[in-house]
């Protein structure tokens, strides 16, 4: 009695401690979830290079992460810093009058006054949608202008966020197997499903964010390419904005194109309209289609309806960092569910047919 009272209490400081620690990492829950993001995404160049260089812990995992920091980490820093000063500059034209977006909404309503009767019948106000993507627009723009000076004055908060997650990044890439191992050891799931689990959780990191951060800078890159082919003020920024909402599956970068075609046949630009039209549709439309299910629907083995509501609720809930946690949670729910379904679901059809037999056999006797 007194061994089960131990026991017991145990547990519960267990539980106790373990709660605490994560509420005391919570702050630092971005760096450390992209530290392991890193480590899972690059584990086969480590690999690598134990194959190459043999078993070399810390050179190993120096030379995977500097090759992460030249690949992903320093272009990412280029490009955040060149949207937020594009974003400085817009907003800087909008303040002096340079740019005025009530004018261009108010150009495509003169130009399409269709357009207004047909969201009349749906009871939209077209003043009201103008005034709200105004606000939007303006909205977006000042963000960006008050990032630009948050960056400043947070400059040592984002370094150290920075440093934290390449130095965990390093010890996750040289002791990571080790790490597993020994979690497997503590959690009382089964080994057979731990594993199973931890395989499908680096499975669908390494396809969330390999696959939605491919098909982002596709799609960027496409959309920034023809605007600055069709001379489009910013489209460096217009780029970025639109790898970003790329994220997105389903809309994506069409929330940019679009508005930006319609405009351009507003002013009488039919035939960059046109252009703009015909290369979303199939060049940027189609890097999507076709590259979204074989890149995340695929190697993540979710349909492509579960992709888009678990990445749209992950975004709601968990931020930027929700177009990988949504994917994770529902493959993690799936899997639970099929190991459940595989072992449990198993043992009940055996059980119903054991008491079905013994009651045909108790007819045959009686």
């Amino acid at each position: 009695m007194y061994a089960k009272l131990e026991t017991r209490t145990f547990l519960a400081m267990l539980v106790g401690v373990s709660l605490a620690f994560v509420f005391l990492m919570k702050p630092f829950f971005g760096p450390i979830f992209w530290a392991v993001a890193i480590a899972l995404i690059f584990h086969p160049v480590q690999q690598l290079l134990i194959r190459k260089l043999g078993e070399r812990p810390n050179i190993n995992a120096l030379i995977t992460l500097v090759i992460c920091m030249v690949i992903v980490v320093i272009p990412v820093l280029v490009l955040v810093t060149s949207l937020v000063a594009e974003g400085v500059a817009l907003y800087q034209q909008i303040q002096s009058g340079e740019i005025r977006p009530g004018e261009y909404i108010d150009q495509v309503n003169k130009s399409f006054p269709a357009i207004q009767h047909f969201l009349a019948q749906f009871d939209v106000s077209f003043a009201e949608l103008r005034d709200r993507t105004v606000s939007i627009f303006v909205g977006g723009s000042q963000f960006l202008a008050k990032q630009a000076l948050g960056f400043g004055q947070n400059t040592f908060q984002f370094f150290l966020g920075l440093a934290l997650m390449v130095y965990l990044a390093f010890f996750l890439l040289r002791d990571g197997n080790k790490l597993v191992e020994l979690i497997i050891r503590a959690l009382p799931l089964g080994d057979e499903r731990e594993r199973l689990l931890f395989a499908k959780f680096a499975e669908v990191t390494r396809a969330t964010v390999k696959g939605n951060l491919l098909i982002a800078i596709i799609q960027g890159a496409l959309g920034g390419i023809i605007f600055w082919i069709l001379g489009i003020n910013g489209a460096l920024l217009w780029g970025v904005v639109m790898a970003i909402v790329s994220l997105l599956p389903a809309v994506g970068a069409a929330l940019v194109w679009v508005p930006a075609a319609v405009y351009l046949a507003a002013i009488g630009d039919v035939i960059e309209a046109a252009v703009l039209t015909v290369f979303g549709i199939v060049v940027i439309g189609l890097a999507d289609n076709l590259l979204r299910p074989l890149l995340v629907g695929r190697d993540t083995k979710l349909p492509d309806y579960i992709v888009l509501l678990s990445t749209l609720g992950g975004i709601v809930m968990f931020g930027v960092n929700g177009f990988v946690m949504g994917p994770l949670v529902a493959a993690l729910f799936m899997s639970f569910w099929g190991i459940f379904i595989r072992e449990f679901g198993h043992e009940a059809h055996l059980a119903v047919h054991r008491d079905a037999g013994s009651d045909e056999a108790d007819r045959d006797r009686g």
